[in-house]
């Protein structure tokens, strides 16, 4: 909530967060990004500006670069990075954190929801994307995980809802 006016102004039906998996298919990151984007711009047309992003590797960030790029040609977008813990790319290869840095660096906000690594603070993170949205697009092959947990929490919290993997498999 944010204060407009001297009222509060809910976001959530402006805002659309996103969800995938760490490990994409080699070399299907346009065709990924072509399915959420297919997604992404009528959003973009209905008003939706703000977007929660993970900032883990794989979907996550594929996400957050697109959607910098993106931002240069739509002004209104805002990219909200949402990390469970502070440090929790430490173990990440140079390069890996090199890449996070970059899109760190350049996102609207950055929220951060637990002060020390654990399980929960993932979880916690994954309900603070999905808490502060009415949409969410998703990279989900597989029944188990963060991102499964992660779009069955979204479909029951009743947000709109897209998985790209399942896009363009069915015709």
């Amino acid at each position: 909530m944010y204060r407009k006016e001297g009222k509060f102004m809910d976001k959530r039906p402006f805002t659309c967060c996103f969800t995938g998996h760490r490990i994409l298919p080699a070399g299907q990151e346009e065709e990924i990004w072509r399915r959420v984007y297919a997604c992404l711009e009528p959003l973009l047309e209905e008003g939706v500006r703000y977007f929660g992003v993970g900032g883990a590797l794989g979907f996550d960030t594929l996400v957050a670069e697109k959607l910098l790029a993106l931002r240069e040609s739509h002004t209104q977008i805002r990219i909200i990075l949402v990390q469970p813990f502070l440090g929790y790319q430490r173990r990440w290869t140079p390069v890996q954190q090199s890449r996070a840095a970059a899109v760190e660096s350049r996102v609207d906000r950055v929220v951060v929801c637990c002060q020390r690594p654990s399980r929960e603070a993932f979880f916690a993170r994954d309900r603070h994307l999905v808490d502060g949205s009415s949409c969410c697009i998703a990279w989900c092959t597989r029944a188990t995980g963060g991102t499964a947990y992660t779009l069955r929490y979204a479909q029951r919290q009743g947000l709109r809802v897209w998985n790209v993997a399942q896009i363009g498999e069915r015709g």
